[in-house]
């Protein structure tokens, strides 16, 4: 076999959302990199849409609303020992920073926060990520390098998330298990399919970048396989900026 330093051969990997967009191209991707996938989502046929374009067998579904506690009980009974954990899943919820009730702030900071990191402390308590093991959340640029109107909850979750993990990645060094985040800016996905923007205003927004693109799905993806991989075995505690140059204006 080729060298391959990105290779995940004998890795086990759990990747929570991945029944659309970024989760579904990460457990695609960790696939092809020879991974055995478990994945969880909400809708199982959906689920077994992304397993469909996977490679290699042996992968296992999941069905779970991470916003439960029972749901979330059956993901870490369920799930096999793990050599990464892909904490994904994630809600978007627009919606100017006055008119927010406690009902909004709380759904958000649940799907994404409060459910991504009580998953992970319950799998190192039950012992079933591995020593060697990665934990990547799925972030944002949001917040943390830039805000955009009306996004204050999930600016403030993502900020949550990048704070925590790096907390978590002090707290779990000794067990040699590495915490980093993923933050990529606005990401081709189905979230743009449900005409909260125009095909006017989103090409219009592609200018702010100097690559003139939104991210797609597999680029984070590969982030995530390289974060995953023992090619970043000396890397944790990193908010890992992924946005097209976004930034750079």
């Amino acid at each position: 076999m080729a060298y391959n330093p990105f290779s995940l051969e004998n890795k086990t990997i759990l990747v929570t959302g991945a029944s659309s967009g970024i989760g579904r191209a990460i457990a695609i991707e960790c696939s092809k990199m020879g991974a055995t996938v478990i994945l969880s989502g909400r809708n199982e046929q959906r689920l077994q849409e992304t397993i469909s374009q996977m490679q290699g067998k042996n992968h296992k579904i999941i069905v779970a609303d991470l916003t439960k506690k029972e749901d979330r009980d059956l993901l870490i009974e369920q799930s096999p020992n793990l050599d990464g954990l892909v904490n994904n899943a994630g809600l978007i919820k627009t919606l100017p920073f006055q008119f927010i009730k406690y009902a909004d702030l709380e759904e958000v900071m649940s799907v994404n926060f409060t459910a991504p990191t009580l998953i992970s402390a319950a799998l190192v308590k039950k012992k079933k990520l591995n020593k060697g093991s990665s934990v990547v959340f799925i972030s944002s640029i949001a917040g943390l390098y830039g805000v955009t109107a009306a996004n204050s909850m999930y600016a403030a979750s993502k900020c949550a998330i990048n704070g925590f993990a790096k907390n978590m990645a002090l707290d779990l060094a000794g067990k040699n298990i590495r915490v980093n985040t993923v933050n990529p800016a606005s990401v081709e996905t189905h979230i743009y399919d449900e005409g909260i923007f125009t095909p006017e205003q989103l090409e219009e927004d592609t200018k702010r970048y100097p690559l003139k693109r939104y991210g797609k799905p597999e680029e984070v993806a590969y982030a995530a396989v390289y974060l995953l991989s023992d090619a970043a075995a000396w890397v944790t505690g990193t908010n890992l900026l992924i946005d097209g140059g976004y930034t750079l204006n």
